[in-house]
């Protein structure tokens, strides 16, 4: 079963005035089976986490540990991670033009099993993920994120989750941009990569409607760069009724 431990991690980015930290010492277990939820105000740290943990040159890690499954993630290049078994879904998806989303899933599955999957068979999962996503077959010929909504952005990122199985999914702000119908969809998709049993999931959002539909086993409240506070579902009802006010008057414990 797999297991990402983030241990006292300290990120800084370039800044004209010098290195500014964001991170000040952040520590998670996400083990399988389990979905983590991490809110928090805007420049809490929460993407800047995400983005860490993925390899982001922007972001430089000046102490800490990330390992999965006991091995260095730091220490590998962002390939290397996904190969790993760690994913990414980013808050803002990238266009790449030219670039069909068929021969983009391929190269992506080629790339982390080492080895291209049988064209037939793959053919069918990729159609097969897309219909679960309320998505049409010829949704595969179009360029990568060029022209898409909000939505068809988000639920190409749960595609990709479906196909290339990770073992840790970080989620980040997935929900943002979202009509109810489609977040629906995108909870659903989320939910059944969750439900296989041995995959950890790492949620990122402002709000709890996602929470909804997705349900949490942990909730962590970031407040500059830090763990405020952790708790169960619980502790999303009350952020969604008090907001952060209250964090933001302690601050973060040490």
């Amino acid at each position: 079963m797999a297991t990402l431990e983030i241990r006292d991690l300290h990120v800084s980015v370039d800044t004209e005035n010098g290195p500014k930290e964001i991170l000040r010492g952040v520590d998670l277990t996400i083990a399988g089976g389990q979905t983590h939820a991490i809110m928090g105000p805007n420049g809490s740290g929460k993407s800047t986490l995400a983005y860490s943990i993925a390899g982001h040159p922007k972001y430089n890690v000046t102490g800490g540990t990330v390992t999965l499954d006991g091995e260095d993630v730091l220490d590998m290049a962002v390939d290397e991670r996904a190969r790993a078994g760690l994913f990414l879904a980013m808050q803002y998806p990238v266009e790449v033009p030219g670039v069909s989303v068929s021969n983009f899933l391929r190269t992506a599955k080629t790339a982390i099993d080492g080895e291209a999957p049988k064209l037939r068979t793959w053919v069918k999962d990729v159609n097969k993920a897309l219909a679960d996503l309320d998505m049409d077959a010829d949704f595969g010929q179009r360029n990568v994120n060029e022209g898409f909504s909000g939505g068809e952005k988000k639920r190409h990122e749960i595609v990709q989750l479906e196909l290339l199985d990770p073992k840790i999914a970080i989620l980040d702000e997935t929900d943002s941009g979202l009509d109810i119908d489609a977040l629906k969809i995108v909870s659903t998709g989320v939910n059944r990569f969750a439900e296989a049993g041995d995959k950890g999931v790492l949620l990122i959002t402002h709000y709890t409607r996602i929470l909804r539909y997705i349900k949490p086993d942990f909730v962590h409240v970031f407040v500059d760069g830090k763990v405020a506070e952790e708790g169960g579902a619980e502790l999303a009802d009350e952020l969604e009724a008090n907001g952060y006010e209250r964090f933001l008057k302690t601050g973060a414990k040490a």
